[in-house]
């Protein structure tokens, strides 16, 4: 495994605290960095992860590490189920999806709860279906993390999870490579007055176990059925698994 990544270089502060100290420095133009440094591609791939669980017609669903919420939005669209919950450990990111949530009037289907993705403040299988878009290479211990994923599905529930990878393939990789490491951190720095949290997006990338390490991982906790789903030439993954 690799070193623990993390957003700003303080050895004193513990990794989650510092994602939750960047994602809140940075909440207010997140979501338009989000689709502009993607070229909007994320939208389709949000999509893509969400389709995972059409047939399941999961009726209650958590959404870890929800950020600004937009996957969950995305999710109530498409899956219609009763109830989603979003977690983050970022106030700030929280408080754009609150807005967006009394804005569409979504309060009865989709509530938001500040909450450690590590230690989910839920029963033991309580949701249809757990989603994650973009916040597992966020977690400090990545499979404690997805070990009490595990713990929150009931019996035959789905985890659905959206995360970078490393393209390796020529010459998306070597594109991948310089967009992400030069062009994302200086357009971050631009618009969000945080060039460190862009910086560390990539770092974080290159630190994250993809692709068959994460599955082993799923594997380790208990999933069952575990997929990897490369998007775009292996920009992006889905991963899938059933407790």
């Amino acid at each position: 495994m690799n070193k623990t990544v993390t957003p700003y270089q303080n050895e004193q502060v513990a990794k989650k605290e510092q994602v939750a100290d960047m994602f809140n420095n940075i909440s207010k133009t997140y979501d338009f960095l989000n689709h502009f440094l993607s070229l909007g591609i994320d939208i389709i791939w949000r999509k893509k992860a969400i389709g995972e669980l059409k047939n399941d017609k999961p009726k209650f669903i958590l959404d870890v590490a929800t950020g600004t919420g937009d996957f969950a939005f995305e999710a109530l669209k498409i899956l219609k189920p009763e109830k989603i919950i979003g977690v983050d450990i970022s106030q700030g990111m929280l408080d754009v999806a609150d807005q967006k949530i009394t804005k569409r009037g979504l309060n009865h289907q989709f509530e938001v709860r500040l909450a450690d993705s590590e230690r989910l403040p839920f029963d033991v299988n309580d949701f249809d279906a757990v989603t994650v878009a973009y916040g597992v290479r966020n977690f400090e211990n990545l499979e404690n993390g997805l070990a009490d994923i595990y713990r929150v599905l009931r019996p035959g529930g789905k985890v659905v999870i959206l995360e970078f990878s490393k393209p390796r393939v020529f010459p998306v990789k070597q594109l991948y490579s310089f967009y992400f490491n030069y062009i994302t951190p200086g357009i971050g720095k631009l618009f969000s007055k945080d060039a460190r949290a862009y910086s560390y997006l990539p770092e974080s990338v290159a630190a994250f176990p993809d692709g068959e390490q994460f599955i082993t991982l799923m594997d380790k906790v208990g999933f069952k059925n575990t997929k990897q789903k490369p998007l775009a030439f292996g920009i992006c993954s889905i991963y899938t698994g059933v407790k």
